[in-house]
């Protein structure tokens, strides 16, 4: 259990750390009763021992996009949902790839992540579409970001 919490706390501390970088983008998109939380950001930011115990690739060249469901509560709180979460990510001459998101929970924190390619400097826009278990309509988010190797 000290393990579980332990590697619990590095993921979030370490996604903290990444987002404190400049070529990272940490947003969220309101939908009333829910929102989407999104973060994109370089895979070499992320500490190697990290990404081996998620099973994410570190390197210049992978991106990785973290999107979370997240659904008001009654108190005005949110809290994270599971759902459905799927996209694809252009690059500046329109080639498109999709993307393959993972289910990641953690106690009572639930994401998705998926890896993608990328070169420096290169414009980069996501079109994802996020539908929270049981919420019935599509979340859709578009979101344009250039990343930079470190």
């Amino acid at each position: 259990m000290f393990r579980t919490c332990f590697t619990a706390l590095s993921v979030v501390s370490a996604l903290f750390a990444v987002l404190l970088t400049p070529s990272a983008a940490a947003e969220s998109v309101d939908f009333g009763d829910y929102e989407v939380h999104y973060s994109i950001f370089a895979s070499s930011f992320l500490q190697p021992e990290i990404a081996a115990e998620n099973g994410l690739n570190r390197s210049k060249s992978i991106g990785i996009i973290n999107i979370s469901i997240m659904e008001e509560t009654e108190d005005g709180g949110l809290r994270t949902v599971g759902g459905q979460v799927e996209g694809k990510v252009l690059n500046d001459i329109q080639q498109q790839r999709f993307l393959a998101f993972r289910r990641i929970s953690e106690g009572d924190a639930v994401y998705y992540i998926a890896e993608f390619q990328y070169r420096n400097a290169e414009l980069l826009t996501f079109h994802v579409t996020a539908r929270p278990q049981g919420g019935g309509s599509d979340l859709p988010i578009r979101v344009a970001h250039t990343l930079y190797n470190d």
